[in-house]
């Protein structure tokens, strides 16, 4: 039971201002203010062409996920839990001074209930505001201090969790990656082992903080090497992108696996441990936003430079047809890893399994509509190609339907 002489305070700028709720999916419009998303999809699809706080006339109606808030209030849910869990504790309720803060990094060279209210301590102060977040990356042994926690903490989940997720915190505001990276990939690999363990079993909060910090570390091709060899690593970043996980999460995932990908080795892995028929999954979603089909569509455009990766995607029922559709349906950025895509295998590589199932996918059509679009010299030129294969096999294409309609050729 939650004590009575505990209070929380929600962040006014966690509430949307359409529900008042804690926002679950937090959106920028293009006057820049932020609201839930199902709120502010209601609000437009009533017929609303204006920003419901400030009244303004929106220019577009389309909207972009706010990550940066998005991580803050779940670090902040996961904190006043912590907090809930530890009423007892008076550390948890108030926010502490720097010099508290200070104070408190002491006690995070032990594995004790001491380290835990000290991060929790930490934690609760990061979250108030820029400055402190600033203040605790650059404070003197801070951030050795955490990663030394990731390095010798075994097996335990909910310390491991406020290390990444103080980790996390400050992530933005770290200068020095090289010097994170190679403190936590030496000679050995406890750190990754304890990033995939908060992978495993952590919460939606923390596991965003553990794609995250992946993400920052790789930021040469021996990380990503260490990374991918990590067993068991790639797969759960693989499993966090499943249409049924949190947004923010899909994303972060997906954002770790593109940076990751890279080497050629890394890339017959993903398609090794089932990243096709995953991408595709997630790229067929409905619920799937611009930002997540880009990604998607940037992750196959990768793995499909590589022989294994054509064939997979060559065999699977779901994907080609499913980048076809997303051809000038999504965003230009969207657009142009598709016809990438559909460029490489159906005109570099001639794949001929892919050319018959983009070819009764009507991609002939697609590709003479896109050459009359406003698409960039880089896509008119692949989908010229294209168009050269697509005519040389349409008639054959067309041959195999049983119609007495006469076809009129566009060419």
């Amino acid at each position: 039971m939650v004590r009575d002489d505990l209070y929380i305070t929600i962040p006014s700028f966690f509430r949307c201002p359409i529900s008042l709720d804690i926002m679950k999916s937090p959106v920028s419009l293009s006057t820049g203010v932020t609201y839930d998303r199902s709120s502010i999809q209601r609000w437009l699809d009533n017929g609303n062409n204006t920003c419901p706080a400030t009244m303004q006339i929106l220019q577009t109606k389309e909207f972009v996920p706010n990550r940066t808030l998005q991580r803050l209030i779940q670090i902040w849910s996961d904190s006043v839990a912590n907090r809930v869990e530890s009423a007892d504790s008076p550390a948890t309720r108030t926010v502490p001074s720097p010099d508290q803060v200070v104070d408190s990094m002491k006690y995070l060279d032990g594995h004790g209930e001491n380290c835990l209210d000290s991060l929790s301590r930490i934690l609760y102060f990061a979250e108030e505001s820029e400055e402190n977040r600033e203040f605790l990356a650059k404070l003197d042994g801070f951030v050795p201090s955490l990663v030394d926690l990731l390095d010798n903490v075994n097996g335990a989940v909910e310390m491991l969790e406020r290390v990444v997720n103080a980790l996390d915190a400050v992530l933005d505001k770290i200068e020095d990656r090289e010097q994170l990276k190679k403190s936590m990939l030496k000679s050995h690999d406890n750190c990754l082992a304890s990033l995939l363990l908060v992978l495993q079993q952590g919460g939606t909060g923390s596991k965003i903080g553990s794609a995250r910090i992946l993400r920052f570390i790789a930021v040469d091709p021996e990380a990503k090497y260490m990374i991918a060899e990590k067993e068991g690593l790639m797969s759960e970043l693989l499993k966090s992108v499943a249409p049924v996980k949190d947004p923010a999460l899909i994303e972060n995932g997906l954002s770790c696996l593109i940076a990751i990908s890279t080497p050629k080795r890394n890339k017959l892995k993903l398609v090794h441990i089932g990243a096709i028929k995953a991408l595709s999954q997630l790229l067929s979603s409905s619920n799937s936003s611009t930002s997540v089909t880009e990604m998607v569509l940037k992750l196959l455009e990768a793995v499909s430079s590589t022989k294994e990766g054509r064939s997979e995607i060559s065999e699977d029922p779901v994907c080609l047809p499913a980048v076809l559709q997303k051809v000038m349906k999504i965003s230009m950025i969207a657009t142009e890893h598709a016809v990438m895509i559909l460029w490489t295998l159906c005109y570099l590589f001639r794949d001929q399994k892919a050319q018959e199932v983009v070819a009764m996918a009507n991609g002939f059509t697609k590709f003479l509509i896109l050459m009359q679009s406003n698409c960039s010299p880089t896509v008119r030129q692949m989908s010229a190609d294209l168009l050269k294969i697509f005519r040389v096999n349409s008639k054959s294409c067309l041959s195999c339907y049983d119609t007495k309609t006469t076809h009129i050729m566009p060419f």
